[in-house]
Protein backbone atom coordinates (compact mmCIF):
# COMPACT_ATOMS: atom_id res chain seq x y z
CA UNK A 1 0.00 0.00 0.00
CA UNK A 2 1.44 3.48 -0.78
CA UNK A 3 1.37 6.16 1.38
CA UNK A 4 2.77 9.42 1.08
CA UNK A 5 5.68 11.07 3.20
CA UNK A 6 5.09 12.57 6.94
CA UNK A 7 7.77 15.01 8.31
CA UNK A 8 9.82 12.92 10.71
CA UNK A 9 8.81 13.01 14.36
CA UNK A 10 11.09 14.56 16.99
CA UNK A 11 11.62 11.94 19.75
CA UNK A 12 9.83 14.08 22.64
CA UNK A 13 6.87 13.38 20.55
CA UNK A 14 6.98 9.98 21.12
CA UNK A 15 6.02 7.81 24.08
CA UNK A 16 6.71 4.16 23.93
CA UNK A 17 5.04 1.59 25.88
CA UNK A 18 4.63 -2.21 26.83
CA UNK A 19 1.27 -3.77 27.20
CA UNK A 20 -1.03 -6.83 27.02
CA UNK A 21 -2.46 -7.75 23.96
CA UNK A 22 -5.67 -7.21 26.13
CA UNK A 23 -4.84 -3.51 25.91
CA UNK A 24 -8.01 -1.45 24.03
CA UNK A 25 -4.73 1.02 22.42
CA UNK A 26 -3.66 -3.28 20.60
CA UNK A 27 -6.66 -2.79 19.08
CA UNK A 28 -6.18 -1.04 15.91
CA UNK A 29 -2.75 -2.63 15.65
CA UNK A 30 -4.64 -6.01 15.19
CA UNK A 31 -7.28 -4.71 12.71
CA UNK A 32 -4.99 -3.01 10.45
CA UNK A 33 -2.65 -5.55 9.85
CA UNK A 34 -5.19 -8.25 9.78
CA UNK A 35 -7.35 -6.02 6.93
CA UNK A 36 -3.61 -5.80 5.68
CA UNK A 37 -2.87 -9.69 5.70
CA UNK A 38 -6.45 -10.00 4.51
CA UNK A 39 -5.63 -7.78 1.61
CA UNK A 40 -2.91 -9.07 0.45
CA UNK A 41 -2.85 -12.72 0.76
CA UNK A 42 -7.09 -13.09 0.94
CA UNK A 43 -9.81 -13.55 3.89
CA UNK A 44 -8.41 -16.04 5.78
CA UNK A 45 -5.40 -13.99 6.68
CA UNK A 46 -6.64 -12.89 10.08
CA UNK A 47 -5.82 -16.55 11.44
CA UNK A 48 -2.43 -15.70 11.12
CA UNK A 49 -2.67 -13.45 13.76
CA UNK A 50 -4.69 -15.44 16.31
CA UNK A 51 -2.14 -18.41 15.37
CA UNK A 52 -0.22 -17.46 18.50
CA UNK A 53 -1.67 -17.17 22.41
CA UNK A 54 -1.29 -13.75 23.38
CA UNK A 55 0.65 -15.08 26.68
CA UNK A 56 3.58 -15.53 24.44
CA UNK A 57 4.05 -11.99 24.18
CA UNK A 58 4.14 -11.45 28.06
CA UNK A 59 6.47 -12.29 31.05
CA UNK A 60 7.45 -14.94 31.78
CA UNK A 61 7.59 -16.19 28.47
CA UNK A 62 9.76 -14.29 27.02
CA UNK A 63 7.59 -11.60 24.93
CA UNK A 64 6.91 -7.84 24.91
CA UNK A 65 4.28 -6.36 22.85
CA UNK A 66 4.75 -2.05 22.76
CA UNK A 67 3.61 0.58 21.04
CA UNK A 68 4.81 4.14 20.08
CA UNK A 69 1.84 6.52 21.32
CA UNK A 70 1.97 9.74 19.44
CA UNK A 71 0.25 12.39 21.64
CA UNK A 72 -1.35 9.47 23.40
CA UNK A 73 -2.48 7.25 20.09
CA UNK A 74 -0.82 4.11 19.09
CA UNK A 75 1.03 5.04 15.88
CA UNK A 76 3.29 2.02 15.02
CA UNK A 77 3.89 -1.13 17.28
CA UNK A 78 5.20 -4.50 17.49
CA UNK A 79 5.73 -7.63 19.55
CA UNK A 80 8.72 -10.28 20.04
CA UNK A 81 8.04 -14.21 21.21
CA UNK A 82 10.42 -16.78 22.48
CA UNK A 83 11.62 -18.79 19.20
CA UNK A 84 13.96 -20.27 21.22
CA UNK A 85 16.50 -20.03 24.37
CA UNK A 86 18.59 -17.45 23.09
CA UNK A 87 16.49 -15.86 19.82
CA UNK A 88 13.47 -13.88 19.98
CA UNK A 89 11.25 -14.04 17.10
CA UNK A 90 9.80 -10.81 15.86
CA UNK A 91 6.16 -10.49 15.02
CA UNK A 92 2.88 -8.03 14.50
CA UNK A 93 5.25 -4.90 13.15
CA UNK A 94 3.05 -2.38 12.25
CA UNK A 95 2.58 1.41 11.60
CA UNK A 96 -0.99 3.05 11.64
CA UNK A 97 -2.07 3.32 7.80
CA UNK A 98 -2.05 7.18 8.34
CA UNK A 99 1.43 7.44 10.11
CA UNK A 100 3.50 5.55 7.18
CA UNK A 101 6.80 6.59 5.79
CA UNK A 102 8.19 8.45 8.95
CA UNK A 103 10.52 6.02 10.03
CA UNK A 104 8.12 4.23 13.01
CA UNK A 105 8.87 1.11 11.35
CA UNK A 106 12.42 1.36 11.89
CA UNK A 107 12.19 2.83 15.43
CA UNK A 108 9.79 -0.28 16.38
CA UNK A 109 12.49 -2.66 15.76
CA UNK A 110 15.30 -0.77 16.79
CA UNK A 111 13.10 -0.61 20.64
CA UNK A 112 12.31 -4.28 19.97
CA UNK A 113 16.01 -5.67 19.63
CA UNK A 114 16.73 -3.52 22.51
CA UNK A 115 14.10 -4.97 24.91
CA UNK A 116 15.38 -8.34 23.37
CA UNK A 117 19.03 -7.79 23.93
CA UNK A 118 17.95 -6.98 27.95
CA UNK A 119 16.07 -9.74 28.38
CA UNK A 120 19.36 -12.29 26.99
CA UNK A 121 18.00 -12.90 23.32
CA UNK A 122 21.06 -12.78 21.09
CA UNK A 123 19.61 -13.42 18.42
CA UNK A 124 16.49 -12.34 16.35
CA UNK A 125 14.64 -14.32 13.40
CA UNK A 126 11.45 -13.20 11.53
CA UNK A 127 9.27 -14.04 8.75
CA UNK A 128 7.59 -11.68 6.45
CA UNK A 129 5.06 -12.64 3.69
CA UNK A 130 6.26 -12.55 0.10
CA UNK A 131 3.50 -10.02 -0.88
CA UNK A 132 5.51 -7.18 2.01
CA UNK A 133 7.83 -5.90 -0.03
CA UNK A 134 7.97 -2.46 2.54
CA UNK A 135 8.85 -5.43 5.43
CA UNK A 136 11.40 -6.84 3.36
CA UNK A 137 12.84 -3.81 2.57
CA UNK A 138 12.66 -2.71 6.21
CA UNK A 139 14.38 -5.84 7.50
CA UNK A 140 17.12 -5.70 4.80
CA UNK A 141 18.01 -1.88 5.67
CA UNK A 142 18.08 -2.76 9.33
CA UNK A 143 20.98 -4.96 8.88
CA UNK A 144 18.79 -8.43 8.83
CA UNK A 145 20.24 -10.93 7.18
CA UNK A 146 18.19 -12.82 4.04
CA UNK A 147 17.78 -16.55 4.83
CA UNK A 148 16.53 -16.75 1.15
CA UNK A 149 17.92 -16.26 -2.16
CA UNK A 150 17.08 -12.52 -2.72
CA UNK A 151 17.48 -12.98 -6.41
CA UNK A 152 14.52 -16.01 -6.36
CA UNK A 153 10.61 -14.56 -7.12
CA UNK A 154 9.17 -13.87 -3.38
CA UNK A 155 5.97 -15.93 -4.57
CA UNK A 156 8.47 -19.15 -4.95
CA UNK A 157 9.44 -19.19 -1.34
CA UNK A 158 6.66 -18.33 0.81
CA UNK A 159 7.52 -16.66 3.94
CA UNK A 160 10.94 -15.09 3.61
CA UNK A 161 12.75 -15.22 6.54
CA UNK A 162 15.73 -13.33 7.98
CA UNK A 163 18.07 -13.05 11.15
CA UNK A 164 20.42 -11.07 12.78
CA UNK A 165 22.79 -11.87 15.94
CA UNK A 166 22.13 -8.96 18.41
CA UNK A 167 25.59 -7.85 19.33
CA UNK A 168 26.36 -5.81 22.79
CA UNK A 169 25.67 -2.38 21.05
CA UNK A 170 22.29 -3.59 19.81
CA UNK A 171 21.21 -4.84 23.02
CA UNK A 172 21.82 -1.50 25.16
CA UNK A 173 21.04 1.56 22.90
CA UNK A 174 17.87 2.99 22.63
CA UNK A 175 15.92 3.81 19.57
CA UNK A 176 16.63 7.28 20.20
CA UNK A 177 20.08 6.58 19.00
CA UNK A 178 19.09 5.31 15.73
Amino acid sequence: MTSVAQPPLAEADLTVIHVPVSDPRVTPLLRELGDEYSTRYGKDAHAEIARYPDKEFTPPYGGLLLLLLERGEPVAGGAFRRYDATTAELKRIWTHSAHRRRGLARRVVAELEREAGARGYRRIHLTTGPRQPEARGLYLATGYTPLFDTEADPETIGPLPFEKHLNARSRTRKASDL
